[in-house]
């Protein structure tokens, strides 16, 4: 199985290397790849870089997809080769993952189109501006609908690689992983304890911190 991660300037850090962790555990059983518009180093929103190995024009076939949230959400909002590598992948591609923001990449591309997703709750509305075709789940830690699962803000990502883990390799696999990492996993997927902080971010259009 191999994992692709599409990366972005201005990503969130967390938002990557938190699933990957996790997907990480895994070893053998799965190969994880990294991927932008341009091959070599991709500056993260706290700085540190990522070395992307492929291009969208050479990328490996891939069996997960996973797109990040950052800042750099709203550039890539706006650039047709980052929204139709991701549209292009999530048709071909077993489950199409995001982290936070990265669920507006995915509505702006028609990805979750009649489907349920959520996002982070401080800049909610930031995700669910981008289309109308998706019912907006508001209360949730990760929403898994189809070939599609979507979580809350930044450590939300872990509580999804983790389930996502549980449904392809055993329940027992992601207990055995959440205990080697030392996580405290947050199994309940409709527990979400920062609903209560809805939307009271910086307005839509300013850059979220995820």
């Amino acid at each position: 199985m191999r994992l692709g991660v599409a990366l972005y300037p201005d990503f969130e850090l967390l938002d990557v290397y938190g699933p990957l962790e996790m997907f990480g555990s895994l070893g053998d059983d799965i190969e994880i790849v990294t991927i932008a518009e341009t091959k070599g180093p991709v500056r993260s929103t706290q700085g540190p870089e990522t070395v992307a190995t492929f291009d969208f024009w050479d990328c490996p076939e891939l069996d997960l997809l996973l797109v990040p949230g950052g800042i750099g959400t709203f550039p890539q909002l706006e650039n047709p080769a980052y929204l139709a590598f991701i549209s292009d992948q999530a048709g071909v591609v077993d489950l199409t993952l995001s982290v936070c923001s990265g669920s507006a990449l995915l509505a702006k591309a028609g990805i979750l189109d009649g489907k349920r997703a959520t996002s982070n709750k401080m800049f909610f509305a930031a995700a669910s501006s981008q289309s109308d075709a998706v019912t907006w789940v508001e209360e949730a830690r990760w929403v898994e609908d189809g070939n599609v699962v979507t979580s809350s803000g930044v450590s939300a990502g872990i509580d999804m690689a983790l389930a996502v883990i549980a449904n392809l390799f055993g329940q027992e696999r992601a207990e055995q992983i959440a205990a080697y990492t030392e996580y405290q996993w947050h199994r309940d997927a409709d527990s979400d304890p920062f609903v209560q902080y809805l939307n009271q971010g910086a307005p839509v259009g300013a850059a979220p911190p995820d």
